[in-house]
Protein backbone atom coordinates (compact mmCIF):
# COMPACT_ATOMS: atom_id res chain seq x y z
CA UNK A 1 0.00 0.00 0.00
CA UNK A 2 2.72 2.14 0.71
CA UNK A 3 4.24 1.18 -2.38
CA UNK A 4 1.17 2.52 -4.74
CA UNK A 5 1.96 6.13 -3.16
CA UNK A 6 5.48 6.25 -4.34
CA UNK A 7 5.35 6.75 -7.96
CA UNK A 8 8.70 8.03 -9.37
CA UNK A 9 8.59 10.34 -12.78
CA UNK A 10 11.75 9.41 -14.57
CA UNK A 11 10.89 12.29 -16.99
CA UNK A 12 12.86 14.34 -14.62
CA UNK A 13 15.56 12.94 -13.00
CA UNK A 14 18.62 14.43 -14.36
CA UNK A 15 21.62 12.68 -14.84
CA UNK A 16 24.96 14.32 -14.06
CA UNK A 17 26.83 15.53 -16.96
CA UNK A 18 30.12 14.18 -17.88
CA UNK A 19 33.38 17.14 -17.94
CA UNK A 20 34.22 17.73 -21.30
CA UNK A 21 37.85 18.81 -22.43
CA UNK A 22 38.83 21.34 -24.57
CA UNK A 23 38.31 20.93 -28.03
CA UNK A 24 42.17 20.45 -29.21
CA UNK A 25 44.01 18.20 -31.10
CA UNK A 26 42.23 15.07 -30.84
CA UNK A 27 44.56 11.84 -30.85
CA UNK A 28 44.48 10.59 -34.22
CA UNK A 29 44.39 6.45 -33.72
CA UNK A 30 43.76 4.68 -37.51
CA UNK A 31 40.66 4.00 -37.68
CA UNK A 32 40.05 0.16 -37.09
CA UNK A 33 36.76 -0.94 -39.58
CA UNK A 34 36.15 -4.69 -39.10
CA UNK A 35 37.15 -6.33 -42.40
CA UNK A 36 34.58 -8.43 -44.13
CA UNK A 37 36.58 -11.12 -45.23
CA UNK A 38 39.96 -12.47 -43.42
CA UNK A 39 43.28 -13.39 -45.17
CA UNK A 40 42.25 -16.60 -45.06
CA UNK A 41 39.17 -16.52 -46.00
CA UNK A 42 39.94 -14.75 -49.14
CA UNK A 43 42.92 -16.74 -50.23
CA UNK A 44 40.34 -20.15 -50.00
CA UNK A 45 37.90 -17.87 -52.12
CA UNK A 46 41.12 -17.83 -54.72
CA UNK A 47 41.91 -21.31 -54.48
CA UNK A 48 38.05 -21.49 -55.29
CA UNK A 49 38.19 -19.31 -58.14
CA UNK A 50 41.03 -21.08 -59.59
CA UNK A 51 39.26 -24.66 -59.29
CA UNK A 52 36.43 -23.26 -60.76
CA UNK A 53 38.56 -22.00 -63.68
CA UNK A 54 40.56 -25.11 -63.98
CA UNK A 55 37.58 -27.17 -64.38
CA UNK A 56 36.16 -24.86 -66.88
CA UNK A 57 39.16 -25.25 -68.55
CA UNK A 58 39.31 -28.94 -68.29
CA UNK A 59 35.47 -29.15 -69.89
CA UNK A 60 36.40 -26.91 -72.74
CA UNK A 61 38.98 -29.39 -73.68
CA UNK A 62 37.58 -32.94 -72.98
CA UNK A 63 34.39 -30.86 -75.43
CA UNK A 64 37.07 -29.70 -78.20
CA UNK A 65 38.66 -33.57 -78.26
CA UNK A 66 35.04 -35.05 -77.99
CA UNK A 67 34.38 -32.64 -80.95
CA UNK A 68 37.64 -33.40 -83.15
CA UNK A 69 36.85 -37.43 -82.45
CA UNK A 70 33.33 -36.91 -83.99
CA UNK A 71 34.73 -35.12 -87.11
CA UNK A 72 37.40 -38.01 -87.34
CA UNK A 73 34.64 -40.13 -87.26
CA UNK A 74 32.30 -38.46 -90.10
CA UNK A 75 35.23 -38.69 -92.62
CA UNK A 76 35.60 -41.95 -91.68
CA UNK A 77 32.10 -43.13 -92.62
CA UNK A 78 32.42 -40.97 -95.16
CA UNK A 79 35.59 -42.14 -96.84
CA UNK A 80 33.79 -46.12 -95.88
CA UNK A 81 30.34 -44.84 -97.84
CA UNK A 82 32.63 -43.78 -100.90
CA UNK A 83 34.82 -47.05 -100.97
CA UNK A 84 31.38 -49.47 -100.20
CA UNK A 85 30.30 -47.45 -103.76
CA UNK A 86 33.08 -47.79 -105.78
CA UNK A 87 32.88 -51.99 -104.54
CA UNK A 88 29.52 -51.93 -106.03
CA UNK A 89 30.06 -50.32 -108.89
CA UNK A 90 32.97 -52.93 -109.29
CA UNK A 91 31.39 -55.78 -108.69
CA UNK A 92 28.23 -54.35 -111.53
CA UNK A 93 31.24 -54.32 -113.78
CA UNK A 94 32.53 -57.88 -113.17
CA UNK A 95 29.31 -59.36 -113.42
CA UNK A 96 28.48 -57.35 -117.04
CA UNK A 97 31.75 -57.96 -117.92
CA UNK A 98 32.21 -61.90 -117.40
CA UNK A 99 28.62 -62.82 -119.09
CA UNK A 100 29.22 -65.99 -121.38
CA UNK A 101 28.22 -63.77 -124.69
CA UNK A 102 30.76 -61.25 -124.09
CA UNK A 103 33.84 -63.73 -123.14
CA UNK A 104 32.95 -65.94 -126.60
CA UNK A 105 32.94 -62.72 -128.58
CA UNK A 106 36.11 -61.87 -127.09
CA UNK A 107 37.30 -65.24 -128.08
CA UNK A 108 36.04 -64.85 -131.52
CA UNK A 109 37.65 -61.71 -132.11
CA UNK A 110 41.31 -63.26 -130.83
CA UNK A 111 40.81 -65.98 -133.29
CA UNK A 112 39.89 -68.92 -130.96
CA UNK A 113 37.70 -71.72 -131.65
CA UNK A 114 35.19 -73.76 -129.41
CA UNK A 115 37.06 -77.39 -129.30
CA UNK A 116 35.03 -79.36 -127.14
CA UNK A 117 37.60 -81.77 -126.05
CA UNK A 118 39.95 -79.15 -124.21
CA UNK A 119 36.02 -77.48 -122.28
CA UNK A 120 37.27 -78.23 -118.58
CA UNK A 121 33.61 -77.30 -116.48
CA UNK A 122 34.45 -75.25 -113.68
CA UNK A 123 32.13 -74.88 -110.91
CA UNK A 124 30.81 -71.33 -110.56
CA UNK A 125 31.10 -69.47 -107.05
Amino acid sequence: MGLEARKFDYAYIQEPEIPRLPESEPDVQPSRRRKIFTKGEKILFIIFAAGIAMFAVFLLQAQSSVNATNKEIQLIQQDIAETSKQNTDLSIQVREKSTYERIWGKAQELGLTLNEKNVKVVPGQ
